[in-house]
């Protein structure tokens, strides 16, 4: 006899994986399109007393500010090439809806109206584009490993 397996999904809180989702791609935009500033060595001399910690330990300002502009320029492109692939994985109407309204360096002045009324064509309604949203911010969740699961209450 065969056994079925069986998976569940577990159930999500919209609301709090909505934000999540808008948060990593606010975030994305933020990296995407302001330029990194890079962190620069300090050469002038201090009028500020140092009081030093611990003689054992070796500090090297240079060093550190390299491996930090290198971590954090690495990190950054990671970042956006990971949510980059998520988006890529959608379905055709979720791709275009994400990318138009949250992927564009003017995303903070489009408006969903704008977005099913004006970009989809032919335009769609308000009701179906919070569907197709919804989708794509719960197959993005699931992708990015964002997805805020509701509490089981047990007793």
């Amino acid at each position: 006899m065969l056994k079925q397996l069986s998976f569940v999904l577990p159930e999500i809180d919209r609301k709090a994986t909505q934000l999540a989702v808008e948060g990593e791609l606010e975030k994305y935009r933020l990296f995407k399109y302001l330029e990194f500033e890079e962190r620069e060595a300090s050469v002038t001399a201090s009028s500020e007393p140092r009081f030093h910690g611990p003689t054992n330990e070796t500090s090297d300002q240079t060093s550190n500010i390299a491996t930090y502009n290198v971590d954090q320029q690495a990190y950054r492109r990671n970042f956006c090439n990971r949510v980059e692939r998520a988006v890529a994985r959608l379905p055709k109407m979720e791709r275009f809806l994400i990318e138009e309204r949250y992927m564009t360096n003017e995303s903070e002045y489009i408006t969903d109206y704008n977005v099913y009324c004006f970009k989809f064509q032919p335009p769609i309604s308000a009701m179906t584009y919070s569907k197709i949203r919804w989708k794509a911010f719960y197959r993005l969740a699931l992708n990015l490993n964002i997805a805020v699961t509701k509490e089981t209450e047990s007793f």
